[in-house]
């Protein structure tokens, strides 16, 4: 019985307690660095552009706001959605990623009829794989516009 005790504390050690000794402690804690562009616009709230963890980067959800006048512009949805995924683009060249890395996509739309627009401007923004993605309808947005997108971003090359 105590050889069989001392053959469990040495499993114990060898594979519970050595492993964890051998990871340096920054290795189990995440890193959260801000991300800021003035090439996309600033944060309207208690909230960063992106926050980059590790070998992802966290784009929170952009509107259709012009970064220069920090305005929306009067204009179609196809317009609003290009202007979106050019706030997503330059956020991500900021962090040394492009749109090809975006592995997910939160889109918020007022209006699923807007869905086959968006379609197509993923289609043209976008290349293969797309990213996946959820979009689902709401009831209102920030500023009255008509779409939000958020992202993750693999930063590993």
């Amino acid at each position: 019985m105590k050889q069989r005790r001392n053959k469990l504390g040495i499993y114990f050690f060898i594979y519970l307690i050595f492993p964890l000794q051998c990871l340096d402690s920054s290795e189990l804690i995440m890193s959260k660095e801000p991300i800021q562009t003035n090439k996309a616009p600033e944060a309207i709230g208690a909230y960063s552009q992106a926050i980059k963890s590790g070998d992802f980067l966290f784009i929170s959800g952009q509107i259709p706001l012009n970064p220069e006048t920090m305005e929306i512009e009067n204009s179609s949805f196809e317009e609003s959605a290009y202007r979106v995924i050019s706030n997503l683009e330059n956020i991500c060249l900021e962090a040394g990623a492009s749109l090809n890395d975006i592995v997910k996509l939160n889109i918020y739309l007022t209006d699923l009829e807007n869905f086959a627009s968006l379609n197509k401007v993923m289609e043209e923004k976008f290349s293969k794989p797309f990213p996946a993605r959820a979009t689902v309808e709401v009831a209102r947005l920030p500023k009255n516009v008509t779409i939000e997108v958020d992202a993750i971003v693999n930063l590993k090359k």
